[in-house]
């Protein structure tokens, strides 16, 4: 859709002028399917106050049709918050909000046992070598450190042994303090029974800048097609595994277009992840290909990177215990543009078979006919 068409239908609602610029009325408001790649966006960062994250604003605005890039900050950053706003239910704002004070209200009174977790001093937090990979923010740096066990599983040493023992105690007190003060706490999902999120009791933005800083450069090489390069948001947690905690985890798909699930240790067997290829929602229930099966098994210190459509799962842990950390990293923009789409032959399996086997068709019966042209022309 084309800005200026719009504003000269005149038979439209009236649209309204900001700082002498004409803004659309929101029902006419559309966002271009294909970012603009060489649009630099502006930062929404001292905003305050926000429905939504400043970072979603950043990474929407290459979306903008091409005659809004131009516009003010102001303008744009309306044209956008209407957008969200005309998709975001009522219902849901009040969840947010009431999420809020329920992490305020945590905040306000955990005292944390080792306050230098709640900064993200890379050093401290991640080994040399993935620090450098990331640094140097090349394909074949990233692939200096990992292994591909099957297309689309990334594994490689992250997270250095002492953050891994301090993350841990950190969990514990935190867990000691909801104990001790019987303190209702959310767990991390549906699933797990155990666990603490990370993000409710202080580091929120400690997970964000691993994300921005280090998990979205990775993410924008190996996953560019589920949202890797507009990573916006997470969901940061721990989970337990061991006979007086979850012993495992069913077969599902994570909330999240890419995951990052490390082990932080302690002593056990079993507990192996089982993966079995990537799936859209018409497909999540469709039956694995050989050469999507993988197993493997955890170390502590070592992360797993994958798309989180990956259907998996964790085997029994058949003794001691084990805590992982696991960061469900999500795109709005990709949320939103997955609406329009008709299928997801990019990056589900399962709709790349069905693409080919169209192809394989259409062919098939292109050849029939010239065939019979042939055959038509000789006689």
């Amino acid at each position: 859709m084309a800005l200026e068409a719009s504003i000269d239908r005149r038979n439209h609602a009236q649209s309204a002028t900001t700082n002498g610029a004409v803004v659309l009325p929101p029902a006419s408001y559309r966002l271009r399917l294909n970012p603009s790649s060489e649009h630099k966006p502006d930062s929404y960062d001292d905003l305050h106050q926000l429905e939504f994250t400043p970072l979603l604003f950043s990474s929407l605005e290459r979306y903008l049709p091409p005659t809004m890039l131009s516009m003010s900050r102001d303008v744009k950053f309306q044209y956008m918050r209407d957008i969200l706003m005309k998709y975001s239910r009522d219902g849901e704002r009040t969840r947010v909000q009431r999420h809020k004070e329920y992490r305020q209200r945590i905040i306000s009174n955990y005292q944390p046992l080792h306050r230098e977790l709640f900064t993200m001093h890379a050093p401290s937090v991640l080994v040399p070598a993935f620090v450098k990979a990331v640094r140097d923010n090349t394909e074949a740096s990233f692939r200096s450190i990992m292994a591909e066990p099957i297309p689309g599983i990334y594994t490689f040493e992250m997270l250095q042994p002492r953050f891994c023992e301090m993350l841990l105690s950190e969990v514990e007190n935190f867990e000691r303090w909801v104990h001790d003060t019987r303190f209702r706490i959310m767990r991390p999902n549906t699933m797990n029974k155990f666990g603490a999120v990370l993000d409710d009791f202080g580091l929120e933005a400690m997970l964000d800048k691993l994300m921005n800083d280090f998990i979205r450069p990775i993410s924008k090489v190996f996953f560019p097609e589920v949202g890797g390069s507009t990573l916006d948001s997470h969901h940061g947690f721990v989970v337990e595994y061991g006979m007086d905690r979850d012993v495992e985890l069913g077969f599902h798909v994570d909330d999240s277009e890419v995951t990052l699930n490390v082990c932080l240790g302690r002593e056990f067997s079993g507990g192996e992840l089982f993966f079995r290829g990537v799936r859209c929602d018409k497909h999540v229930n469709t039956e694995t290909q050989s050469e999507e099966i993988l197993d493997y098994s955890h170390v502590p210190g070592y992360a797993v990177l994958h798309r989180g459509r990956h259907r998996h799962g964790a085997r029994a842990t058949t003794s001691g215990s084990r805590v992982n950390l696991l960061v469900w990293c999500r795109s709005s923009v990709f949320r939103e543009l997955k609406k329009y789409q008709k299928e997801c032959s990019s990056w589900c399996a399962e709709c790349q078979r069905e693409k080919k086997e169209r192809q394989c068709i259409s062919i098939a019966a292109t050849k029939q006919e010239l065939l019979k042209r042939i055959g038509n022309t000789s006689s």
